[in-house]
């Protein structure tokens, strides 16, 4: 292969004359300035053909092929070079060599990293995660679960990154409980029932790891390991509330009534919303509702509220069609606005690491959870015991069903007495 008049490449031996191989230098010429290149490989004089500045395709010449490419390849490599750096006005000694240099002496790529043990585990966990049957409810795991799982590990790995330890089965220890914490307080300022949802779910790694035989640091199991929680000020609609709901006219806007009567439903059920949307005409005879919870597979029955018989009579025994939960809460801060729900209410949280107290309209702190909360704490203050109304909520201990209602001192004087009088 002869080098072409436009080419910037010639290839020269260092020593011609010599009678044992020689290198075989790049010569590299534009704009009236030259470097020199060395190619790495020596051929016996005898074997260069000084018209191509190729090796001779002669027997001998055992590598002549290897060699020929090699030199096809730079020449072809150099020129591509020279043109790119010449548009770029940028052609230069420097830039050239920096770039053949490249070329010949490629940087080793970078190897990714391997992530640690737990890491690994958890991805794998989460990708079985839809095939998974929860053995308590005997149901696959629920999208919403795996979204959290998936958040997770995201959050992990980017407090690896900051860490001064390697996280891995061996590592969660109360060192790292700290750590974490500290890093889900302060640097992403997350409240104190989010941090604690955060070592949940960290939990239910560790547990199935340990269960099928993986050493795990056993810190996790540990009381100072613990999973914080703290009361949330969540309100409820008393039925003082409910009954202005009840009256209030939306036939004007068929949106706004159905989410209206689908929430009243839910203050007298105490079904959560997915139950909710969920409860067909088969499930309503003789004025009981049979439904197994979707959440805990529990089966309940419910007696059927006044309030619920007509709204069942409204929509012919179905309920309004289902909407997602963002908008039925969108909804319902809008109608209970329109129905004069406006106290003030506080709202306290740790977050960050500081506690922060908050002043709201009543209106605007409703949720589709306000229903479920307000049937609890409206049936307590009725005088129905709390171990009949847990047979509804769900419920596990008198203790957890007390955090959940919503009572004051005063309210609370007030159920004593309405006991006293039923005993007179």
């Amino acid at each position: 292969m002869a080098r072409s008049s436009d080419s910037p490449v010639t290839y020269l031996l260092r020593d011609p004359q010599a009678k044992k191989p020689t290198p075989i230098n790049c010569i590299v010429r534009f704009d009236n300035q030259r470097i020199n290149v060395g190619t790495g490989f020596r051929i016996l004089p005898a074997y260069w053909n000084l018209k191509t500045n190729r090796v001779k395709n002669v027997v001998d010449a055992t590598d002549k092929d290897n060699i020929n490419s090699f030199l096809n390849d730079l020449e072809y490599t150099i020129k591509e070079i020279v043109t790119e750096l010449r548009s770029m006005r940028n052609l230069t000694t420097e830039a050239v060599r920096a770039r053949v240099d490249s070329y010949l002496k490629p940087s080793p790529p970078v190897p990714e990293p391997i992530e640690p043990a737990l890491f690994t585990f958890i991805a794998d966990f989460i990708h079985a995660a839809p095939n998974r049957v929860n053995i308590e409810t005997g149901k696959h795991i629920e999208r919403r679960t795996i979204q959290k799982y998936q958040t997770v590990l995201k959050v992990l790995r980017e407090f690896a990154d900051s860490y001064k330890r390697r996280i891995d089965f061996d590592t969660i220890d109360l060192d790292f409980y700290d750590a974490f914490t500290s890093y889900l307080t302060s640097t992403k300022g997350f409240a104190t029932n989010n941090v604690g949802k955060y070592f949940q779910t960290l939990k239910v790694f560790l547990n199935d790891a340990s269960a099928r035989g993986i050493a795990v640091k056993q810190d996790y199991r540990s009381r100072k390991f613990k999973v914080v929680k703290e009361d949330a000020d969540n309100v409820y609609l008393s039925e003082l509330e409910l009954k202005r709901l009840e009256e209030l006219d939306l036939s004007k806007s068929e949106r706004l009534e159905r989410v209206r009567d689908l929430f009243l439903v839910g203050c007298y059920t105490g079904l959560r919303f997915s139950d909710l949307t969920n409860l067909r005409p088969e499930y309503i005879k003789n004025g009981l509702i049979r439904i197994e919870q979707q959440k805990t597979s529990d089966k309940v029955v419910i007696p059927c509220h006044e309030t619920v018989t007509v709204m069942l009579n409204k929509y012919k025994g179905a309920l309004p069609r289902s909407i997602s939960n963002q908008k039925m809460n969108d909804y319902l801060k809008e109608v209970c606005q329109l129905a004069g729900i406006d106290s003030k209410e506080s709202k306290a949280q740790t977050k960050g690491g500081k506690r922060i107290t908050k002043s709201f309209e009543k209106w605007q702190m409703v949720s589709t959870h306000t229903a479920r909360r307000s049937f609890a704490t409206n049936m307590y203050l009725l005088g129905i015991p709390a171990l009949t109304i847990m047979q509804i909520t769900g419920h596990r201990t008198e203790k957890a069903f007390m955090r959940y209602i919503k009572l004051d001192r005063e309210q609370h004087a007030k159920v004593m007495a309405t006991h006293w009088q039923k005993q007179l």
